[in-house]
């Protein structure tokens, strides 16, 4: 028993440091630095933990998971009590229990992580939308498309592609901004322009523009 409290704690810290170190350096980041960072004498640790750069990546994803997976159907619940399903709810719900890790839970480099693994595999659609402990993003996603659906079906898709990559980098910037002094983390004016300029992203009406001259 003792032994396997042990691994765990091994193991959890590994991902903390994973986390932070990725976030600061990008997922390059040498995995001997990771593994010095979460107190492992040995360099094998993260082989003998994870298998791999990409399983340790992964593993901070699904570490993170559990929380916003619980969070995100409270409040998608909630919002259909209340009859509010729109666009900016809907955000709402996918957004808000991130913001909460660095509120509630003093987690200051989630959104810093994610904006350097946003081409990973760990957080492509095909992960989010098909996992079964990801529920909530493949409800959230859908039912986004169903809102949007006065949009092109191929531009609809496209920006809901793109959602991701802004969201990422958002919440880093917020991140950012928090650490630097210049906002707090639980400043819900804050939090509440991040959904705007995602809903923006999503529902900007399409411009009519001129076709390119030939010569």
């Amino acid at each position: 028993m003792v032994q396997s409290v042990g691994v765990t704690d091994a193991r959890e810290r590994i991902i903390l440091a994973a986390e932070r170190l990725i976030a600061e350096r990008g997922q390059a980041v040498a995995l001997r630095d990771i593994a010095a960072a979460a107190e492992q004498r040995n360099n094998s640790a993260i082989q003998y933990h994870f298998g791999s750069r990409d399983g340790l990546i992964l593993a901070v994803v699904e570490h993170r998971l559990a929380t916003l997976e619980v969070r995100r159907l409270e409040l998608l619940a909630e919002q259909a009590g209340a009859g509010a399903t729109g666009v900016h709810e809907l955000l709402e719900a996918l957004v808000i229990p991130m913001l909460e890790l660095g509120d509630r839970l003093g987690i200051n480099h989630y959104g810093r992580f994610l904006e350097q693994i946003h081409t990973h595999p760990a957080v492509t659609d095909a992960a989010n939308l098909e996992s079964a402990r990801r529920t909530s993003v493949r409800v959230i996603m859908r039912q986004l498309d169903r809102e949007l659906a006065e949009l092109p079906k191929p531009l609809r898709r496209r920006r809901l592609r793109a959602l991701p990559t802004v969201l990422f980098a958002l919440l880093a910037d917020h991140e950012r901004a928090v650490e630097a002094g210049r906002v707090s983390a639980g400043d819900v004016t804050a939090w509440g322009e991040i959904v705007d300029m995602l809903a923006g992203v999503l529902t900007a009406p399409v411009a009519v523009r001129q076709p390119s001259a030939v010569d």
